[in-house]
């Protein structure tokens, strides 16, 4: 229905009335109120006034493959830049792009996802405003040393929104950027693999950039750029530097992370130093999270002294969501 409002706006000479909104699509005034609300949030300008109705004035920027592509040094990252109106999944898409010889550094995003995914199988919420992005990778590096190519892409999404917004974004281990105890990005990283040799690694990237509002389920735990600066941010400036912080991160960790690296890494983990627990099997680990290895392990220290080093699972941190 809002795609219907919108498209009556942008097709209106001038004002048009909320009544004649509800008479064209057969819904409430009250209801057409509501979805020029949610236009609004998403970067619309649209004016309103009483007896003569509504006016769109301004869309909001809509991602710009070219102007990201001619911004960025890309190196690696970003060697092919891709803006979808609508996808399944950019993961999905770059699988399918994959499996047909695309080029390493491949950059694809959506301005919407019909199924966006995050880790164990859920659902990344893929709302209008927010920034949606998958990258390819052909890593000439055996499997093994892909277990911190999650954390290097964190690293890079943090840096981004520190730079960008001044905001204190930190990571979440081993996939989540938070501000604050909210989620403001999910990573997924899905790797394709023949014995010893990587076919390629897909980083997906889900970022609340615009978004003003979200699911009842999530709504306490969630937090987007806007709502955290009052302003609206223009998306293709915010990609550009995530992908030049991308590009920087994927040559160092090409090239090796040096002990510096995991050291910026811990510093802004926000799971080092809480009380956590991890799932292990049939197990539970519950201690006090101390550091990140070498490999991008999380080092939990449990309540007898013993170290337990995590290298996946779910692990559930205190004071976070």
């Amino acid at each position: 229905m809002k795609d219907k409002i919108l498209a009556a706006l942008e097709n209106s000479d001038g004002f048009i009335s909320g009544g004649e909104l509800s008479k064209q699509l057969g819904v409430s005034r009250t209801a057409v109120w509501k979805y020029i609300r949610n236009l609004r949030e998403e970067g619309y300008v649209i004016d309103s006034v009483t007896n003569r109705g509504y006016c769109m004035r301004e869309k909001p920027a809509l991602l710009d493959a070219q102007i990201i592509r001619n911004s960025i040094p890309a190196r690696i990252v970003g060697r092919e830049v891709v803006v979808l109106k609508s996808v399944d999944s950019t993961n999905e898409e770059l699988k399918r792009r994959a499996r047909d010889g695309a080029i390493s550094g491949i950059v694809v995003a959506s301005e919407s996802q019909t199924g966006g995914k995050g880790r164990l199988g859920r659902s990344w919420k893929s709302d209008p405003g927010g920034l949606f992005f998958s990258l390819l990778l052909r890593p000439e590096l055996p499997p093994a040393e892909l277990s911190s190519i999650t954390l290097a892409a964190g690293l890079a999404v943090c840096l981004a929104v520190r730079e960008y917004t001044g905001l204190d974004a930190r990571i979440k281990w081993p996939n989540d950027i938070i501000i604050g105890n909210k989620k403001l990005c999910g990573i997924l990283t899905e790797m394709a693999a023949q014995s010893d040799i990587i076919e390629y690694v897909i980083i997906g990237i889900g970022i609340n950039v615009n978004n003003r509002e979200f699911p009842e389920e999530i709504r306490a735990k969630t937090v987007s750029l806007r709502e955290q600066t009052g302003k609206l941010i223009d998306r293709n400036d915010f990609f550009v530097a995530v992908l030049k912080h991308l590009d920087e991160e994927a040559a160092s960790f090409i090239s090796g992370f040096s002990a510096d690296e995991f050291r910026q890494i811990s510093e802004l983990c926000a799971t080092i130093g809480r009380r956590v627990s991890a799932s292990r099997g049939d197990s539970r680990i519950e201690g006090t999270a101390e550091s990140i290895s070498s490999s991008g392990e999380l080092e939990v220290r449990d309540d007898s002294g013993k170290l337990h080093r995590i290298s996946s699972g779910e692990v559930v941190v205190q004071g976070i969501y």
